[in-house]
């Protein structure tokens, strides 16, 4: 218990009890109107719970019921099969990826340049911060319409709301690592007569290394919610949204879950990947072990 396994452990039990628990609650109603309408009357308690926790489409479906869908969407069916989440992963997943990619880059470029130009850093960085007041579920349709007024469709409009989720922390992030050298390096680096790209190269950024992994991190996740809420607007046939839709339209509470959990294990994925590329880099450079 004082490794990290056994606390996960812990945590992980204290989530399934509290969502079985909250399953039978919210299903229950419902159980009890179908035992109304059979004339059924004096049903066990035992039966009652094994019922709620056995619904088509329940309110909460149980844990155990979104792994059986998630075990039949994704290993019982083909990869190509539209039924397949691993087939509609991989759709929010090129988006996600694209939107990620131009999101850290202009973050990235952004932060260079309000580091060095004062005059950017007190016009921009505001502006920077300001879009991120407007909620992206307003403007994702207005980025959709507008794209497609221009003849611009498929990937490239989802992977730019991805890109204005995922740019803001990568932008803060990098604003800070690169502000982050001490003084007297900075000092040292003058004394050397050394220019500011030559500073920016040997000192600035990598100072800013770390900084800009963990905004990366989060970045991706962004990155990922911005793909799933480009593709609601759509009416997309295919992606992770477009299983959320499906499932809403018809009631499968099961499918909405099942894809909610396969959003967060893709993310988690793609968040750890990032992080075993960190560990690589910081020991290349010296700076861990």
């Amino acid at each position: 218990m004082s490794g990290t396994v056994g606390p996960v452990i812990v945590v992980v039990s204290a989530i399934l009890a509290i969502w079985y628990i909250a399953a039978v609650a919210l299903n229950t109603p419902f159980q009890q109107e179908i035992y109304e309408r059979a004339s059924q009357t004096d049903v066990p308690v035992s039966q009652l719970i094994t019922d709620t926790l056995a619904q088509e489409r329940p309110v909460l479906p149980a844990p155990h019921q979104v792994v059986i869908e998630i075990w039949k969407t994704t290993v019982e069916k083909k990869i190509t099969s539209k039924r397949s989440l691993i087939y509609h992963s991989g759709i929010t997943l090129s988006s996600t990826l694209m939107g990620f990619l131009i999101g850290t880059t202009l973050g990235i470029l952004l932060a260079i340049g309000i580091v060095h130009s004062r005059v950017l850093d007190k016009s921009l960085m505001p502006w920077i911060i300001s879009s991120q007041t407007i909620p992206i579920l307003a403007i994702a349709p207005m980025i959709i319409v507008v794209l497609n007024a221009v003849g611009i469709s498929g990937l490239l409009p989802k992977a730019l709301i991805s890109t204005y989720l995922s740019f803001f922390p990568v932008a803060v992030g990098m604003v800070k690592g690169l502000r982050s050298p001490e003084v007297i390096h900075m000092d040292l680096m003058h004394t050397y007569s050394a220019t500011r790209v030559q500073a920016f190269w040997k000192l600035r950024l990598p100072y800013a290394v770390p900084f800009l992994f963990t905004s990366m991190k989060i970045g991706m996740a962004a990155s990922l919610v911005g793909a799933i809420v480009g593709e609601l607007p759509t009416g997309a046939v295919a992606g992770l949204g477009a299983r959320l839709l499906a499932g809403s339209y018809y009631g499968q509470t099961v499918q909405i879950w099942s894809a909610l959990l396969m959003a967060a294990f893709l993310a988690g994925s793609l968040v750890a990947l990032i992080g075993v590329l960190e560990k690589h880099t910081l020991k290349r450079m010296g700076m861990a072990r």
